[in-house]
């Protein structure tokens, strides 16, 4: 990195030629001026400027850099046509762990930015997969059930979902086990992979459809931060569980007023083609739940009722556990990530009724109506074992539909390291 501009962080103000500037330029180095307030937001507002004026290539100097400013810097400097090379700054360990959290972030980044159309269902399962057996190796076993194996194993949420496009659905099993055959299995991740949400018959309108290609970002969400993990030394036994499928319409396709009768016996009546998220995640869901592992973790952008409630700075958390919820705020906020719980109640679960079925998909109003994530969140608790404590992660802060001061346009990552503070715990 013989070009990299050196980037120093500083307290003192800009000399009066600068006026206010945050950012300014001296003998060929940058320097970011802190000022009252939020500084890891100024760092990654700082670095969106620099990166934004032509900067590809930096190194990160002076005592003032620590792990959270540095990562707020790594933030606002990657785009979506690259993370950009940044030289880190501080000791091996922190270096290491920059690295490799930039490492997992970049996948992570590069599948929810890829084209709907280099990123089928099927790709979507065997990336992932595979990118997790080169960090994690002989601990790192797989398999694919796609298309109508679907129905035979009774996944018909993902197979309904699916059945619209020409390319098959499929749901990727991974089994992370680095303590023997027989351990116990002590989280299981489940991650809404929908590769592109049209829709359905419930169609989008055009603006609306443009960003979907990020309707996966769930899935590359977990997987990711169970990359970041097993980086980290992950020593317990974790089971992944990607739901894949493209939401499209086709003679094929399903169709409102559709009952699918799941494996544990509910049955959901659909009311909106475009409430698909939760038809496919009940699989997931299920199938975590039958590894017996005490925590369940989902994530998934699911619904735009959580992006209205917390913006685009913080991802809705749930749970009927306010222990689990307490302590995920604590680990968000130990890798300065934000999350904010929102209600889930029992009767939650009851919140879309249907006069043919066990529930509906959603409530037959534009948005779900109100309380929409809340009864998003109920609905999935159906397929959830009574037994096992579980955090519904609704991520309305993983994508940019267009750059702004924090981010560029695209994929933010924001969440896999809280996922990744889980397991490690």
């Amino acid at each position: 990195m013989s070009h990299a501009m050196k980037i120093i962080l500083t307290n003192d103000a800009p000399a009066a030629h600068w006026g206010k500037a945050d950012v300014t330029f001296e003998q060929g180095q940058a320097y970011i001026h802190l000022q009252a307030g939020d500084h890891l937001r100024q760092v990654q507002q700082a670095a969106r400027k620099l990166r934004s004026q032509g900067l590809s290539q930096v190194a990160l100097c002076g005592e003032h850099w620590e792990l959270h400013t540095q990562w707020a810097f790594a933030q606002g400097f990657a785009t979506a046509k690259g993370a950009g090379e940044i030289q880190w700054t501080g000791d091996e360990s922190m270096q290491k762990l920059l690295t490799d959290r930039l490492a997992s972030a970049s996948f992570a980044r590069q599948q929810i930015n890829e084209t709907p159309e280099n990123l089928a269902p099927v790709t979507l399962a065997s990336q992932s997969a595979k990118w997790l057996a080169e960090i994690g190796g002989d601990k790192v076993s797989y398999r694919i059930i796609e298309g109508e194996e679907l129905l035979q194993q009774k996944w018909i949420g993902i197979h309904a979902v699916g059945r619209g496009s020409e390319r098959p659905p499929a749901m990727l099993e991974l089994d992370y086990n680095p303590l023997g055959e027989d351990a116990p299995v002590s989280v299981a991740l489940v991650g809404k992979g929908i590769t592109f949400d049209s829709g359905g018959y419930s169609i989008k309108a055009s603006e609306g459809m443009l960003g979907m290609k990020c309707d996966m970002g769930g899935a590359a969400t977990v997987t990711a931060a169970l990359g970041l993990a097993i980086k980290s030394g992950l020593n317990k036994r974790v089971k992944l569980f990607l739901c894949c499928a493209e939401n499209l319409i086709s003679g094929h396709a399903y169709k409102l007023g559709d009952i699918l009768t799941y494996k544990n016996g509910v049955s959901v009546e659909v009311v909106n083609t475009d409430a698909e998220g939760r038809l496919v995640l009940a699989d997931g869901l299920q199938a975590a739940s039958e590894t017996g592992a005490p925590l369940i973790i989902d994530a998934a952008t699911l619904t735009g009722a959580a992006l209205m409630a917390v913006g685009t700075n913080y991802n809705a958390i749930f749970s009927p556990s306010s222990e689990l919820l307490a302590r995920t705020q604590a680990k968000a906020a130990s890798v300065a990530e934000r999350v904010w719980p929102l209600p889930l109640d029992p009767w939650h679960k009851e919140m879309c009724p249907s006069p043919y079925a066990d529930t509906a998909n959603s409530r037959p109003v534009k948005g779900g109506g109100a309380g929409g994530a809340s009864n998003a969140a109920g609905f999935l608790w159906h397929f959830v074992s009574p037994d096992a404590q579980w955090l519904h992660v609704d991520l309305a802060a993983a994508f940019a539909d267009s750059a702004n001061g924090l981010w560029a346009a695209g994929a933010t990552t924001h969440g896999v390291l809280t996922v990744a503070a889980l397991l490690e715990d």
